[in-house]
């Protein structure tokens, strides 16, 4: 149903877009009749309409079966909360290609639809979604030939406010108590962890985000992703990564200017291959061999794909067992 030819003319004419779009979903439900799946669906709460970004609300006729989902923190979430995507796109700077190592054992057989920045649309519809997850910062763009494939729900963002965007994904997914009792379970073991360490420390240490990039080093504020989870942790930030603004994550930061990253901890990761960072620049410098971390070895190699890209309770969880790891406490049960 969905040729090569059909989708270019789809592309080329808005109204037979709607058409598509239309046939997509009929196909999605195989061959129950409406009815039947309103009933099959009544104790999920389907139909359900969830409020949309991109303005009005987004109708999910039936509890989602083949969800595609076009960035890592829906990924996370989609597979914490038990479900297997038709398809998903891999993290954009992960230098290794590939899904999310973390999620190995829950992303067997789903199929790469990306690059992230610009999904394959012939791909998603030969998949045939009943629900497409992304966001407005990353596809914007294509958010219509999205929709008329099937129900597409965007958030704003990513990053910062991964738990806000968690519901959202739950209430498109019929699952929400599910992702609440999730979300209450990981802030009390990060709470756990937190305490864990105040008491050995005496006062809640400090913690540094260091990523190195293709171009300037970034340190990583209270308002990213990674910010939100040490906060769940209770740590304390340095100064210059001391920021709540949602628009402003990180800071760039020169190898002369390395020293605004001290910390009593110092967790670093790199998201390029090394020679196209200023690694090498960064660690050979005077300034980066002078901080107190560094020198009482308390700098820590962390994994990108977790700290930086995974934007969920599961890469969560992983960062909390590299804090309780170089903060030399045990990691609490969950």
């Amino acid at each position: 149903m969905f040729t090569r030819t059909a989708f270019r003319s789809r592309l080329l004419a808005a109204p037979l877009a709607v058409v598509v779009g239309a046939a997509a979903l009929t196909a999605c439900g195989g061959n129950a009749s409406d009815d039947d799946s309103a009933k099959g669906d009544a104790g999920a709460g389907f139909p359900r309409t969830v409020k949309s970004v991109m303005g009005g609300d987004v109708k999910i006729p039936a509890k989602p079966k083949r969800v595609v989902v076009l960035d890592t923190g829906e990924l996370d979430d989609v597979t914490m909360l038990g479900i297997k995507p038709v398809g998903a796109v891999s993290p954009h700077m992960k230098t290794e290609g590939g899904f999310p190592s973390y999620l190995k054992g829950k992303i067997g057989g789903v199929k790469d639809v990306g690059p992230l920045l610009e999904p394959n649309l012939e791909k998603i519809i030969s998949l045939k979604p009943d629900l497409i997850l992304s966001s407005k910062v990353r596809h914007e763009k294509i958010y219509d030939k999205l929709k008329d494939i099937a129900p597409t729900v965007f958030t704003e963002t990513t990053g910062g406010p991964w738990k806000a965007n968690l519901k959202v994904h739950a209430k498109a997914l019929g699952l929400e108590k599910q992702a609440d009792e999730k979300v209450k379970a990981y802030e009390a073991r990060a709470k756990a962890l937190g305490e864990a360490i105040k008491k050995k420390y005496g006062k809640m240490p400090s913690a540094s985000v260091v990523r190195f990039v293709a171009g300037p080093t970034r340190l990583y504020q209270k308002s990213s992703y990674s910010g939100v989870v040490l906060d769940d942790i209770g740590l304390a930030r340095p100064k210059s990564q001391s920021s709540t603004d949602p628009a402003n994550p990180m800071l760039d930061v020169s190898p002369e200017q390395i020293d605004k990253a001290d910390a009593d901890l110092v967790f670093v990761t790199v998201a390029d291959t090394p020679d196209k960072t200023q690694q090498k620049d960064v660690t050979s410098n005077p300034v980066w061999k002078d901080l107190p971390a560094v020198k009482k070895h308390k700098v820590f190699d962390v994994p990108d794909e977790t700290w930086m890209s995974g934007i969920g309770i599961q890469a969560a969880e992983h960062m909390l067992a590299d804090v309780a790891k170089a903060a030399g406490v045990p990691l609490p049960k969950a």
